[in-house]
């Protein structure tokens, strides 16, 4: 997804109501909110919910969208705060049903190690996002949904050493990408 693309579709957006428009923004983002949404929820309908959602109040702030200096992380603000609502809404659901026997967990994360794993998380789908599409598919089905290079090699028609390949590139690239960017914040500090 390109900055100047993004841009274009959110101008028709809110220039024309371009129903259109809309779709092609929600086909380049879905899998990244979605991924996002995940991360924090662990379930995928409740993930699916969230972005769901997120797209229904993008369409409602359509006037607005392009004045919006990153929509990329704007997008991710979004997701991740929804998500964490939506998490919080089911456990006080949960608490209420489950009141009999309350529990006090204190292993919980500190602050700062909520951000450290929240700004890793951000630039792992930045580098993923950035990642070409074949290789971002074959990362994805291997690391994130656990399938064997066999299945990846069937389901995509290449043989397993160019999986294999392709893996090796994609995890490179990933590493280039993520280094790249804590490089660019130590320099801007």
């Amino acid at each position: 997804m390109t900055e100047s693309e993004v841009r274009r579709l959110l101008r028709q957006m809110k220039e024309w109501d371009s129903q259109t428009a809309f779709r092609q923004f929600y086909d380049m983002t879905y899998d990244r909110l979605f991924r996002i949404a995940y991360y924090y929820l662990h379930c995928e309908e409740w993930a699916q919910e969230v972005v769901l959602d997120i797209f229904l109040k993008l369409w409602n702030q359509r006037e607005t969208l392009p004045e919006v200096n990153s929509i990329e992380d704007y997008c991710f603000v979004l997701t991740k705060n929804a998500s964490l609502n939506y998490l919080e809404k089911e456990q006080r659901r949960e608490n209420h049903f489950d009141s009999a026997s309350p529990e006090v967990v204190n292993d919980a994360p500190s602050p700062e190690e909520l951000l450290i794993t929240e700004e890793l998380f951000a630039r792992y789908v930045k580098a993923l996002d950035r990642l070409p599409d074949k290789c971002r598919e074959i990362f994805i089905r291997i690391r994130e949904e656990k399938q064997s290079y066999a299945q990846v090699a069937e389901a995509l028609n290449i043989s397993t050493k160019t999986v294999d390949a392709q893996l090796q590139k994609a995890t490179k690239r990933m590493k280039e990408i993520i280094f790249q960017t804590e490089k660019e914040k130590k320099v801007g500090t």
